[in-house]
């Protein structure tokens, strides 16, 4: 969840900076957006890495 909120603040500076010209506000909305993105992704790789370890160890059983 707190990737979903980190990815709304980067949005919104992002349009903040779009809407006064700062250059600098957008590349950083765009940047905390991407941070976001790529912890969601992260974590999203270590619940299937995780529940691909769960189906190998019921297999043995």
């Amino acid at each position: 969840m707190g990737s979903t909120v980190d990815r709304a603040k980067g949005k919104v500076k992002e349009f903040a900076g779009r809407l006064s010209g700062d250059e600098r506000m957008e590349a950083e909305g765009r940047t905390d957006r991407a941070r976001a993105d790529l912890r969601k992704a992260l974590r999203s790789l270590r619940e299937r890495a995780r529940g691909v370890g769960d189906s190998l160890r019921k297999g043995r059983s």
